[in-house]
């Protein structure tokens, strides 16, 4: 992930401690007593490595706490984002001065099924991933893209983005993808100025897909 954002993000990734890592007092609160195992995990490493995150853009130790949709709460004048997936974890943030947004997702890297692809692409895109190199599931690849886009977006709009609002183009050399929003949220969308494109990197490897995105000041 540290690859994938501009140097001035701070990004953490979650070590085997980090798992079962401590918990601040808010944070509790916000799991409650009754999360499943799989749930106290990954909270646990989310927020121990959003805290680690921001400490590395020097800020003091602060709760990262959660809306009632789940997604993380972070201090004033922050933006960030954490992702997890088996076995892996990671925590951006950046300060607001610099950046409306950021966003990241980690998949595991395999095949999906044909409802599944149809589900997250739109015709058009499949077509396209059609014509790319063997060996790596590219819906994977558009759909964590599609999930950075949202964590990008939804923060700052606060509306849903479905998997086909949004039209991913990938330069698989590069490791860059640039996506519209569909005109119609962009419209729609009760704030100004919402993002009508967001760019970002991605990378795969034998057993992740990771995209990430920061959305540059107006």
């Amino acid at each position: 992930m540290r690859d994938l954002l501009p140097p001035t993000v701070a990004v953490a990734v979650a070590g085997p401690q980090d798992w079962s890592g401590v918990l601040l007092p808010a944070e509790r609160a916000c799991l409650g007593d009754q999360a499943a195992a799989s749930r106290r995990r990954d909270f646990t490493a989310g927020r121990v490595c959003a805290r680690r995150a921001l400490a590395g853009l020097g800020l003091p130790a602060t709760p990262v706490t959660s809306a009632p949709d789940r997604s993380p709460v972070w201090p004033a004048g922050v933006v960030g984002t954490i992702t997890h997936t088996r076995d892996y974890c990671a925590a951006a943030a950046a300060h607001a001065a610099e950046f409306r947004s950021v966003g990241m997702d980690a998949e595991q890297h395999r095949d999906l099924t044909p409802r599944v692809r149809r589900a997250i692409c739109l015709p058009e895109e499949e077509a396209e991933l059609g014509r790319l190199p063997a060996g790596v599931s590219w819906p994977t690849v558009v759909f964590s893209i599609k999930e950075t886009v949202y964590k990008v977006w939804h923060p700052l709009v606060g509306t849903w983005l479905d998997f086909h609002d949004a039209r991913v183009t990938l330069d698989p050399d590069a490791g860059t993808f640039t996506t519209q929003i569909a005109p119609r949220r962009v419209d729609a969308a009760p704030v100004p100025d919402p993002p009508a494109s967001i760019a970002g990197r991605f990378a795969v490897d034998a057993a992740l897909v990771r995209s990430a995105a920061a959305l540059p000041p107006r």
